[in-house]
């Protein structure tokens, strides 16, 4: 029962419409009527500007970063395969993840699981993950994309899981890179067409 509770408050959590609550707070905006549509950090910028999205992107990070740590704060005895497997701060952290894309407070339609994946990731292995904020930066350097930018630091970290013998690290960036492929298609789309908004601030 308690990790039943445990990854349910994790997706409720990852749920929490981060950019939809400061543009409603802040800003008087309904964020899914601008912009891609989307409630995610990279339409906060778009739409609220930089501070505001630097303030969603930090609190879509958090969503993930602070799920990874429910094993050790709820009081779970894990003594089979399952129940060891579902206390995983990895798939604790994925539940998070996919409340962030599928959010029941706003019918299932959320954001790309970008930034919350990227807390998950910063609460099991910092050190992956500076690699992987590393390219990720890179790429939006050179081609000012975020959509491909997060992309290939998806798969990245699915071949850096693989490189470290992670294979639930494996398991999950995997299932996570083809959420975010399938999330991203209308902008993979718009990069061949060269419709992509690219970002003016790098």
């Amino acid at each position: 029962m308690m990790i039943v509770v445990m990854l349910v408050l994790s997706y409720l959590i990852g749920a929490f419409p981060s950019g939809l609550v400061i543009g409603k707070l802040f800003f008087k905006k309904d964020i899914r009527q601008y912009g891609s549509g989307n409630t995610g950090a990279t339409n906060s910028f778009r739409v609220l500007g930089r501070p505001a999205g630097f303030v969603v992107t930090f609190l879509d990070i958090f969503k993930g970063f602070i799920t990874v740590f429910f094993p050790l704060w709820f009081p779970v005895y894990a003594d089979g395969i399952i129940s060891t497997f579902f206390t995983n701060g990895l798939i604790v952290g994925l539940f998070a993840i996919l409340g962030h894309v599928y959010p029941i407070y706003l019918k299932f339609n959320g954001g790309k699981a970008v930034a919350t994946s990227a807390g998950v990731v910063l609460g099991v292995n910092p050190l992956l993950l500076l690699v992987l904020a590393i390219i990720f930066f890179g790429i939006l350097k050179i081609f000012k994309y975020v959509s491909l930018s997060s992309i290939i630091a998806a798969i990245c970290c699915v071949i850096g899981s693989v490189i470290i013998h992670d294979y639930i690290l494996l398991g999950m960036s995997a299932l996570v890179s083809i959420i975010l492929i399938i999330r991203h298609r209308t902008n993979i789309v718009r990069i061949f067409k060269g419709e992509e908004p690219k970002i003016k601030w790098m």
